[in-house]
Protein backbone atom coordinates (compact mmCIF):
# COMPACT_ATOMS: atom_id res chain seq x y z
CA UNK A 1 0.00 0.00 0.00
CA UNK A 2 1.48 3.60 -0.73
CA UNK A 3 0.77 6.66 0.42
CA UNK A 4 0.78 8.39 -3.05
CA UNK A 5 1.43 6.87 -6.28
CA UNK A 6 4.66 4.99 -6.17
CA UNK A 7 5.17 6.62 -3.09
CA UNK A 8 5.85 3.94 0.00
CA UNK A 9 4.24 4.92 3.19
CA UNK A 10 6.17 5.50 5.63
CA UNK A 11 6.06 3.90 8.96
CA UNK A 12 8.11 4.94 12.15
CA UNK A 13 7.66 2.67 15.17
CA UNK A 14 8.61 4.26 18.88
CA UNK A 15 9.41 2.61 22.12
CA UNK A 16 11.97 1.08 24.28
CA UNK A 17 12.88 -1.36 22.36
CA UNK A 18 16.89 -2.69 21.57
CA UNK A 19 17.26 -1.64 25.57
CA UNK A 20 18.04 -5.10 26.53
CA UNK A 21 14.14 -6.02 27.34
CA UNK A 22 13.47 -9.03 25.53
CA UNK A 23 9.66 -9.05 25.31
CA UNK A 24 9.44 -5.25 23.72
CA UNK A 25 11.79 -6.67 21.47
CA UNK A 26 9.22 -9.60 20.84
CA UNK A 27 6.53 -7.06 20.02
CA UNK A 28 8.89 -5.29 17.37
CA UNK A 29 9.62 -8.19 16.03
CA UNK A 30 6.01 -9.43 15.92
CA UNK A 31 4.70 -5.52 13.86
CA UNK A 32 7.59 -5.84 11.87
CA UNK A 33 6.77 -9.58 10.09
CA UNK A 34 2.99 -8.23 9.77
CA UNK A 35 4.46 -4.91 7.99
CA UNK A 36 6.92 -7.10 6.23
CA UNK A 37 4.34 -9.76 5.02
CA UNK A 38 1.45 -7.45 4.28
CA UNK A 39 2.61 -3.71 3.50
CA UNK A 40 6.29 -5.09 1.98
CA UNK A 41 6.46 -1.88 0.21
CA UNK A 42 6.24 0.31 4.00
CA UNK A 43 9.57 2.28 4.42
CA UNK A 44 10.17 1.80 8.26
CA UNK A 45 12.13 3.23 11.05
CA UNK A 46 12.88 3.44 14.96
CA UNK A 47 13.03 6.44 18.01
CA UNK A 48 13.72 4.00 20.54
CA UNK A 49 16.18 2.75 23.36
CA UNK A 50 18.82 0.98 21.79
CA UNK A 51 19.17 1.67 18.30
CA UNK A 52 22.50 -0.08 17.25
CA UNK A 53 21.26 -2.91 18.62
CA UNK A 54 17.59 -2.66 16.64
CA UNK A 55 19.38 -1.88 12.72
CA UNK A 56 22.10 -4.67 14.00
CA UNK A 57 19.44 -7.19 14.67
CA UNK A 58 15.58 -5.94 12.48
CA UNK A 59 17.98 -4.26 9.41
CA UNK A 60 15.70 -0.89 10.16
CA UNK A 61 17.65 2.77 10.47
CA UNK A 62 16.61 4.00 13.72
CA UNK A 63 17.65 6.86 16.04
CA UNK A 64 17.76 7.65 19.84
CA UNK A 65 14.74 8.68 21.56
CA UNK A 66 16.61 10.85 23.96
CA UNK A 67 19.32 13.57 23.51
CA UNK A 68 20.77 13.02 26.56
CA UNK A 69 22.18 9.87 26.76
CA UNK A 70 22.13 9.20 30.40
CA UNK A 71 18.42 9.87 30.54
CA UNK A 72 17.70 6.72 32.86
CA UNK A 73 21.01 7.31 34.91
CA UNK A 74 20.25 8.97 38.64
CA UNK A 75 21.48 12.79 38.03
CA UNK A 76 23.25 13.60 41.44
CA UNK A 77 25.56 16.45 40.08
CA UNK A 78 24.59 20.03 38.86
CA UNK A 79 25.98 19.18 35.89
CA UNK A 80 24.29 15.99 35.29
CA UNK A 81 20.71 17.35 36.42
CA UNK A 82 21.19 20.43 33.77
CA UNK A 83 21.74 17.98 31.33
CA UNK A 84 18.78 16.45 32.05
CA UNK A 85 16.62 19.58 31.88
CA UNK A 86 18.09 20.62 28.68
CA UNK A 87 17.88 17.22 27.40
CA UNK A 88 13.79 17.47 28.12
CA UNK A 89 13.59 20.85 25.93
CA UNK A 90 15.73 19.40 23.19
CA UNK A 91 13.74 16.33 22.74
CA UNK A 92 10.36 18.51 22.39
CA UNK A 93 12.03 19.29 18.93
CA UNK A 94 13.68 16.27 17.90
CA UNK A 95 10.54 14.01 18.25
CA UNK A 96 8.34 16.70 16.32
CA UNK A 97 10.84 16.55 13.35
CA UNK A 98 11.20 12.46 13.92
CA UNK A 99 7.30 12.48 13.79
CA UNK A 100 6.84 14.62 11.33
CA UNK A 101 8.38 12.57 8.41
CA UNK A 102 6.69 9.69 9.26
CA UNK A 103 2.72 9.03 7.52
CA UNK A 104 1.82 6.47 11.02
CA UNK A 105 4.12 5.47 14.24
CA UNK A 106 3.42 2.74 15.82
CA UNK A 107 3.68 1.94 19.61
CA UNK A 108 4.15 -1.89 19.61
CA UNK A 109 2.81 -3.90 22.19
CA UNK A 110 4.76 -3.26 25.45
CA UNK A 111 3.21 -1.62 28.64
CA UNK A 112 3.78 1.95 27.93
CA UNK A 113 0.34 2.66 29.78
CA UNK A 114 1.18 1.78 32.97
CA UNK A 115 3.85 1.93 35.83
CA UNK A 116 3.49 -1.58 37.30
CA UNK A 117 7.51 -1.36 37.59
CA UNK A 118 9.78 1.85 39.03
CA UNK A 119 9.09 4.69 36.28
CA UNK A 120 10.48 8.53 37.06
CA UNK A 121 7.02 10.59 34.76
CA UNK A 122 9.98 12.66 32.87
CA UNK A 123 11.34 9.85 31.35
CA UNK A 124 9.53 7.56 29.14
CA UNK A 125 5.95 8.68 29.66
CA UNK A 126 6.99 11.99 28.82
CA UNK A 127 8.74 10.76 25.77
CA UNK A 128 5.35 8.71 24.69
CA UNK A 129 3.83 12.23 25.52
CA UNK A 130 5.83 14.29 22.98
CA UNK A 131 4.85 11.62 20.83
CA UNK A 132 1.26 11.78 20.60
CA UNK A 133 1.28 15.27 20.47
CA UNK A 134 3.46 15.61 18.04
CA UNK A 135 1.10 13.15 15.57
CA UNK A 136 -1.84 15.17 16.78
CA UNK A 137 -0.09 18.88 15.73
CA UNK A 138 1.56 17.53 12.40
CA UNK A 139 -0.98 15.10 10.94
CA UNK A 140 1.01 12.11 11.77
CA UNK A 141 -1.56 9.78 13.15
CA UNK A 142 0.03 7.77 16.27
CA UNK A 143 -1.26 3.59 17.03
CA UNK A 144 -0.86 2.49 20.45
CA UNK A 145 -1.34 -1.18 19.36
CA UNK A 146 -2.15 -3.99 21.53
CA UNK A 147 -0.77 -2.34 24.36
CA UNK A 148 -0.55 -2.90 28.14
CA UNK A 149 -1.98 -0.42 30.82
CA UNK A 150 -2.79 -0.02 34.24
CA UNK A 151 -4.48 2.81 36.94
CA UNK A 152 -1.12 5.28 37.98
CA UNK A 153 -1.36 7.11 41.30
CA UNK A 154 1.45 9.82 40.75
CA UNK A 155 -0.25 12.15 39.45
CA UNK A 156 2.29 13.58 36.92
CA UNK A 157 2.39 9.93 35.83
CA UNK A 158 -0.94 9.86 35.63
CA UNK A 159 -1.36 13.09 33.47
CA UNK A 160 0.87 11.91 31.00
CA UNK A 161 -0.40 8.82 30.12
CA UNK A 162 -3.49 10.01 30.03
CA UNK A 163 -2.93 12.57 27.49
CA UNK A 164 -0.66 10.74 25.26
CA UNK A 165 -3.68 8.17 25.67
CA UNK A 166 -6.51 10.64 24.10
CA UNK A 167 -3.87 12.32 21.95
CA UNK A 168 -3.56 9.40 19.89
CA UNK A 169 -5.15 8.22 16.78
CA UNK A 170 -5.67 4.77 17.27
CA UNK A 171 -5.67 2.43 20.72
CA UNK A 172 -6.20 -1.43 21.20
CA UNK A 173 -5.27 -3.01 24.51
CA UNK A 174 -3.86 -6.65 25.43
CA UNK A 175 -6.57 -7.25 28.03
CA UNK A 176 -9.69 -6.29 28.84
CA UNK A 177 -8.19 -4.69 32.50
CA UNK A 178 -5.39 -2.39 30.80
CA UNK A 179 -8.76 -0.46 28.98
CA UNK A 180 -10.90 -0.28 32.38
CA UNK A 181 -7.62 1.36 33.78
CA UNK A 182 -7.72 3.67 30.87
CA UNK A 183 -11.51 4.55 31.48
CA UNK A 184 -11.05 4.86 34.70
CA UNK A 185 -8.34 7.28 34.34
CA UNK A 186 -10.40 9.45 32.05
CA UNK A 187 -10.25 8.16 28.67
CA UNK A 188 -12.60 7.33 26.30
CA UNK A 189 -12.30 3.93 25.50
CA UNK A 190 -15.76 3.44 23.52
CA UNK A 191 -14.33 2.45 20.40
CA UNK A 192 -11.13 1.18 21.80
CA UNK A 193 -10.69 -3.21 21.03
CA UNK A 194 -8.95 -5.89 22.79
CA UNK A 195 -6.60 -7.95 21.82
CA UNK A 196 -3.79 -10.84 22.94
CA UNK A 197 -0.24 -9.42 23.21
CA UNK A 198 0.94 -8.90 19.84
CA UNK A 199 4.17 -12.05 20.88
CA UNK A 200 1.41 -14.04 20.24
CA UNK A 201 1.96 -13.74 16.67
CA UNK A 202 5.77 -14.87 16.64
CA UNK A 203 6.27 -18.43 14.86
CA UNK A 204 6.38 -20.96 17.92
CA UNK A 205 8.67 -24.01 17.90
CA UNK A 206 7.42 -27.78 17.71
CA UNK A 207 6.47 -28.84 21.43
CA UNK A 208 8.46 -31.44 23.49
CA UNK A 209 7.46 -34.70 23.75
CA UNK A 210 6.79 -35.68 27.18
CA UNK A 211 8.46 -38.63 28.53
CA UNK A 212 6.23 -39.62 30.77
CA UNK A 213 9.07 -39.35 33.61
CA UNK A 214 9.92 -36.16 35.58
CA UNK A 215 11.53 -33.58 32.98
CA UNK A 216 13.41 -30.72 33.02
CA UNK A 217 11.59 -27.36 34.87
CA UNK A 218 12.23 -23.49 33.49
CA UNK A 219 12.05 -21.30 35.91
CA UNK A 220 11.97 -17.80 34.82
CA UNK A 221 13.46 -15.06 36.75
CA UNK A 222 13.45 -11.34 37.36
CA UNK A 223 15.32 -8.63 39.33
CA UNK A 224 12.24 -7.64 40.56
CA UNK A 225 11.75 -5.09 43.92
CA UNK A 226 7.86 -4.27 43.13
CA UNK A 227 6.53 -1.06 41.34
CA UNK A 228 6.26 2.38 41.64
CA UNK A 229 4.19 2.19 44.62
CA UNK A 230 6.62 0.04 46.87
CA UNK A 231 9.49 2.21 46.86
CA UNK A 232 9.67 2.11 50.33
CA UNK A 233 9.95 -1.50 50.94
CA UNK A 234 11.54 -2.52 47.44
CA UNK A 235 14.48 -4.39 49.30
CA UNK A 236 12.27 -6.31 51.60
CA UNK A 237 10.26 -7.77 48.56
CA UNK A 238 13.56 -8.60 46.20
CA UNK A 239 14.82 -10.45 49.31
CA UNK A 240 11.34 -12.34 49.67
CA UNK A 241 11.27 -13.33 46.38
CA UNK A 242 14.92 -13.96 45.87
CA UNK A 243 14.93 -16.48 49.65
CA UNK A 244 11.59 -18.13 48.22
CA UNK A 245 12.71 -18.62 44.90
CA UNK A 246 16.02 -20.11 45.68
CA UNK A 247 14.28 -22.36 47.79
CA UNK A 248 11.83 -23.69 44.92
CA UNK A 249 14.74 -24.60 42.92
CA UNK A 250 17.09 -26.06 45.99
CA UNK A 251 13.96 -28.25 46.30
CA UNK A 252 13.72 -29.14 42.62
CA UNK A 253 17.25 -29.71 42.48
CA UNK A 254 17.03 -32.17 45.44
CA UNK A 255 14.35 -33.81 43.83
CA UNK A 256 16.56 -35.13 40.75
CA UNK A 257 15.20 -32.21 38.83
CA UNK A 258 16.81 -30.36 35.83
CA UNK A 259 16.10 -26.70 36.87
CA UNK A 260 16.93 -24.14 34.12
CA UNK A 261 16.86 -20.19 35.02
CA UNK A 262 15.65 -17.80 32.24
CA UNK A 263 15.84 -14.13 32.00
CA UNK A 264 13.83 -11.88 30.40
CA UNK A 265 15.93 -8.04 30.86
CA UNK A 266 19.74 -8.23 30.93
CA UNK A 267 19.21 -6.58 34.58
CA UNK A 268 18.16 -10.06 35.63
CA UNK A 269 21.39 -12.23 35.44
CA UNK A 270 22.12 -10.51 39.24
CA UNK A 271 19.21 -12.90 40.09
CA UNK A 272 20.48 -15.93 37.92
CA UNK A 273 24.01 -15.79 39.92
CA UNK A 274 22.88 -15.15 43.07
CA UNK A 275 20.12 -18.44 42.59
CA UNK A 276 23.31 -21.11 41.23
CA UNK A 277 25.71 -19.36 44.33
CA UNK A 278 23.20 -19.80 47.17
CA UNK A 279 21.57 -23.72 45.35
CA UNK A 280 24.83 -25.00 43.93
CA UNK A 281 23.91 -28.30 41.93
CA UNK A 282 25.05 -29.81 38.72
CA UNK A 283 21.43 -29.72 38.00
CA UNK A 284 20.45 -25.91 37.65
CA UNK A 285 21.90 -24.49 35.12
CA UNK A 286 20.99 -20.86 32.98
CA UNK A 287 20.59 -19.79 29.33
CA UNK A 288 21.20 -16.63 27.93
CA UNK A 289 18.52 -15.96 25.64
CA UNK A 290 18.89 -13.01 22.99
CA UNK A 291 15.15 -13.12 21.74
CA UNK A 292 11.80 -14.35 22.31
CA UNK A 293 12.06 -17.12 20.33
CA UNK A 294 15.35 -18.36 22.21
CA UNK A 295 13.35 -18.41 25.12
CA UNK A 296 10.31 -20.31 23.66
CA UNK A 297 13.07 -23.03 22.20
CA UNK A 298 14.13 -23.63 26.10
CA UNK A 299 11.05 -24.10 27.23
CA UNK A 300 9.19 -25.97 24.50
CA UNK A 301 11.69 -28.23 25.74
CA UNK A 302 10.28 -27.93 29.50
CA UNK A 303 7.44 -30.08 31.19
CA UNK A 304 6.95 -27.17 33.19
CA UNK A 305 7.81 -23.29 33.48
CA UNK A 306 7.60 -21.06 36.33
CA UNK A 307 7.67 -17.76 35.68
CA UNK A 308 8.16 -13.64 36.64
CA UNK A 309 8.17 -11.44 33.54
CA UNK A 310 5.07 -11.27 31.96
CA UNK A 311 6.73 -11.83 28.18
CA UNK A 312 8.05 -15.15 29.86
CA UNK A 313 4.93 -16.10 30.67
CA UNK A 314 3.80 -15.72 27.33
CA UNK A 315 6.12 -17.19 25.37
CA UNK A 316 4.94 -20.59 27.91
CA UNK A 317 1.70 -20.19 26.60
CA UNK A 318 3.07 -19.90 23.32
CA UNK A 319 4.69 -22.97 23.48
CA UNK A 320 1.82 -25.12 25.17
CA UNK A 321 3.94 -25.19 27.69
CA UNK A 322 2.31 -25.72 31.34
CA UNK A 323 3.22 -22.27 33.46
CA UNK A 324 2.53 -21.00 37.05
CA UNK A 325 2.91 -17.17 37.62
CA UNK A 326 4.66 -15.61 40.21
CA UNK A 327 2.24 -12.63 39.24
CA UNK A 328 3.13 -8.68 40.15
CA UNK A 329 0.97 -7.47 38.62
CA UNK A 330 -2.66 -7.76 36.67
CA UNK A 331 -1.91 -8.30 33.27
CA UNK A 332 -0.32 -11.58 34.29
CA UNK A 333 -3.15 -12.49 35.97
CA UNK A 334 -5.36 -11.17 33.13
CA UNK A 335 -3.06 -13.14 30.31
CA UNK A 336 -2.95 -16.63 32.65
CA UNK A 337 -7.07 -16.24 32.95
CA UNK A 338 -7.14 -15.50 29.18
CA UNK A 339 -5.19 -18.81 28.81
CA UNK A 340 -7.03 -21.08 30.65
CA UNK A 341 -4.79 -20.89 33.48
CA UNK A 342 -6.46 -18.26 35.80
CA UNK A 343 -5.79 -20.77 38.97
CA UNK A 344 -1.90 -20.90 38.47
CA UNK A 345 -0.78 -17.78 39.43
CA UNK A 346 1.08 -16.81 42.66
CA UNK A 347 1.89 -13.65 44.04
CA UNK A 348 5.41 -12.44 43.13
CA UNK A 349 5.56 -9.95 46.07
CA UNK A 350 4.79 -12.56 48.91
CA UNK A 351 6.49 -15.78 47.80
CA UNK A 352 5.41 -18.54 49.44
CA UNK A 353 8.17 -21.89 48.94
CA UNK A 354 5.93 -24.40 50.38
CA UNK A 355 2.48 -22.59 48.51
CA UNK A 356 4.30 -22.52 45.42
CA UNK A 357 5.73 -25.98 45.08
CA UNK A 358 1.79 -26.82 46.26
CA UNK A 359 0.78 -24.78 43.39
CA UNK A 360 3.20 -26.78 41.32
CA UNK A 361 2.52 -30.28 41.49
CA UNK A 362 -1.14 -29.01 40.80
CA UNK A 363 0.03 -28.26 37.78
CA UNK A 364 2.04 -31.13 36.90
CA UNK A 365 -0.75 -33.53 37.38
CA UNK A 366 -3.28 -31.34 35.24
CA UNK A 367 -0.58 -31.01 32.66
CA UNK A 368 -1.93 -33.18 29.79
CA UNK A 369 -5.31 -31.40 30.13
CA UNK A 370 -3.83 -27.87 30.20
CA UNK A 371 -1.82 -28.57 27.10
CA UNK A 372 -4.79 -29.35 25.24
CA UNK A 373 -6.71 -26.09 26.66
CA UNK A 374 -3.33 -24.17 25.20
CA UNK A 375 -3.58 -25.52 22.02
CA UNK A 376 -6.81 -24.36 21.54
CA UNK A 377 -6.44 -20.97 23.24
CA UNK A 378 -3.48 -20.48 21.36
CA UNK A 379 -5.68 -20.58 17.60
CA UNK A 380 -7.99 -18.50 19.04
CA UNK A 381 -5.24 -15.75 19.84
CA UNK A 382 -3.76 -16.30 15.94
CA UNK A 383 -7.17 -15.44 14.74
CA UNK A 384 -7.79 -12.29 16.83
CA UNK A 385 -4.29 -10.95 16.09
CA UNK A 386 -5.20 -11.51 12.40
CA UNK A 387 -8.50 -9.40 12.94
CA UNK A 388 -5.93 -6.81 14.87
CA UNK A 389 -4.27 -6.66 11.86
CA UNK A 390 -6.72 -5.94 9.47
CA UNK A 391 -8.59 -3.11 11.68
CA UNK A 392 -5.14 -1.59 12.02
CA UNK A 393 -4.72 -1.45 8.82
CA UNK A 394 -7.91 0.19 8.15
CA UNK A 395 -7.87 2.51 11.03
CA UNK A 396 -4.60 3.93 10.22
CA UNK A 397 -3.20 3.24 6.61
CA UNK A 398 -5.47 4.56 4.54
CA UNK A 399 -5.03 8.31 6.91
CA UNK A 400 -1.30 7.61 5.47
CA UNK A 401 -3.01 7.99 2.14
CA UNK A 402 -4.07 11.30 2.96
CA UNK A 403 -1.93 13.09 4.87
CA UNK A 404 1.36 12.15 2.82
CA UNK A 405 1.11 14.89 0.39
CA UNK A 406 0.18 17.63 3.01
CA UNK A 407 3.58 16.82 4.92
CA UNK A 408 5.38 16.71 1.39
CA UNK A 409 4.78 19.96 1.18
CA UNK A 410 6.00 21.28 4.23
Amino acid sequence: MTATAGTPVRVGVFGLLGSGNLGNDGSLEALLGHLRADHPDAVVDALCGGPEAVTARFGIPATRLHWNRAEYRTASRAGAIAAKGLGKLVDVFRTASWVRRHDVVIVPGMGVLEATLPLRPWGFPYALFLLCASGRLLGTRVALVSVGAAEIRNRPTRALVRWSARLAAYRSYRDTRSRDAMRAMGVDTARDEVYPDLAFALPAPPAGEPSGAPGPVCVGVMDFHGGNDDRARADEIYERYLDGTIRFVRTLAEEGRPVRLLTGDRCDATVVDAILDAVRSPLVTAAEPASLADLMKEMAAADTVVAVRYHNLICALKTGTPVLALSYAAKSDAVMARMGLGAYCHPAREVDADRLLEQFRTLEKASAELRRTLAERNLDAARQLDHQFTALAAAVFPAADRTHARQESR
